[in-house]
């Protein structure tokens, strides 16, 4: 078992955290409350990170040893919120279930929906965070108006219909994309299929500014423990400061405000590298809360890896081993109200995120494409060195909401 030694003493921790010019934080360390969260708000935002944890595991379990992924549940919920204003009958109930939206009615799902997306944006003024939907449809075909107008007045969705035989029409999908997530992700869809009726765009766009700020000239090239005997190197980034911390004798947890508070990254570092996987797969929404009602504010020296990620995921198999599989079988598959009279389903969820951490902040963008076919058929003075596999969320703190879950196993850094 890897032993991590540490050479500093408690007096020299707080001496370090004491003397970091990074004590006094960028932002406002009490963020201004936002209004409560209304009964279905908290519903939807709760089903999100419950989905999000689900998807979460899921991907984790099938993923590549070594692998880092990073996702946005928000994102695809979304995007799969907006084509459940489309679904009917079974395929209707078993997105809802998968979604997590029992109990609630289509209009509260929506007006929820819509609420939240507003309080979301208004939640920071120190952090960027934008959030645009769009639908592309072949221009050959005539839309439910209700479903183009419900998408519109809940999502703010931007509704073009397109001549989807130009290939032209590639390009511009893909340029609103790259627009709206601010050139982080400038492609999401190399060609549309004959068959393919519309595409349901999510993007997302974050970047934080840490209230406690890296020094550039403290980041070192360090290990990083793959395993208990195999390493890599990262560059490893340090910061002192009064941070939400807890500990216990399996992990770690730090909270890392961005701005005014409003957003946090929030890391979770296994006791043991080999631990990372059951840890993943005991997460979930009660014991999230669990750990943050019991984190304190405690002086600490943290050593995190800069690193930069790109990641993408057809999500059409996790989905169905989530429950809404009805939603992608032909003849099965239930939207008629996009279109009546004309088969639909669902051919792929597209999701494709990046997220740059460095010591300035956070820069993180996702985009989720729904493609819709038609067929013919702890204590003071602690230490935390993130030098292992960790898994980190980014949320908004009073809402709950998670905006990005990622799993850490090999940081990488490129200029």
């Amino acid at each position: 078992m890897r032993k991590k030694t540490f050479f500093l003493t408690f007096f020299c921790i707080v001496f370090l955290i004491a003397c970091n010019k990074d004590m006094s934080p960028i932002g406002s360390a009490k963020p201004q409350p936002m209004r409560p969260l209304t009964a279905n708000e908290q519903h939807i935002s709760d089903a999100a990170g419950d989905f999000g944890f689900d998807l979460f595991k899921s991907i984790s379990a099938s993923s590549a040893q070594n692998e880092n992924f990073f996702i946005s549940p928000l994102s695809v919920s979304m995007a799969l919120g907006m084509t459940m204003n489309g679904a009917d009958s079974t395929t209707y109930t078993a997105m809802c279930q998968t979604l997590g939206f029992e109990g609630l009615s289509e209009e509260e799902i929506n007006e929820a929906y819509k609420n939240l997306i507003a309080l979301l944006l208004q939640a920071d003024p120190e952090v960027i965070f934008e959030i645009a939907n769009s639908i592309w449809y072949r221009d050959q075909f005539t839309i439910n108006p209700l479903f183009i107008q419900t998408n519109h007045t809940y999502f703010d969705a931007t509704i073009l219909p397109m001549n989807f035989n130009d290939p032209a029409t590639v390009r511009v999908i893909n340029d609103w994309v790259s627009d709206k997530t601010h050139g982080k992700i400038t492609q999401i869809i190399d060609e549309i299929d004959p068959m393919t009726l519309m595409f349901l765009v999510n993007t997302i766009y974050f970047k934080g500014i840490w209230q406690y700020e890296f020094e550039k000239d403290k980041t070192v090239e360090a290990a990083f423990y793959l395993t208990d005997v195999e390493t890599s190197t990262c560059q490893l980034m340090q910061v002192g400061g009064d941070f939400n911390y807890y500990a216990d004798k399996t992990v770690q947890i730090i909270d890392l405000p961005y701005g005014d508070g409003h957003f946090s990254m929030t890391v979770f570092l296994p006791r043991e590298a080999e631990n990372l996987d059951d840890f993943i797969a005991n997460i979930d929404q009660i014991k999230l809360h669990s750990y943050l009602n019991n984190m304190n504010t405690s002086p600490v020296l943290l050593e995190l890896p800069k690193f930069k990620l790109e990641y993408e995921l057809n999500m059409k198999q996790v989905l169905e081993n989530l429950g809404m599989g009805v939603a992608f079988i032909p003849g099965q598959a239930d939207f008629s109200r996009i279109v009546d009279g004309i088969p639909l389903v669902i051919n792929k969820v597209l999701h494709k995120t990046f997220v740059q951490v460095d010591e300035e902040g956070t820069e993180a963008a996702a985009v989720t494409v729904v493609e819709i076919g038609y067929t013919s058929a702890g204590p003071g003075g602690m230490v935390m060195r993130v030098d292992s596999p960790f898994v980190f969320l980014l949320r908004e703190r009073q809402s709950g909401t998670i905006l990005f879950i990622g799993k850490i196993l090999n940081p990488q850094w490129i200029d």
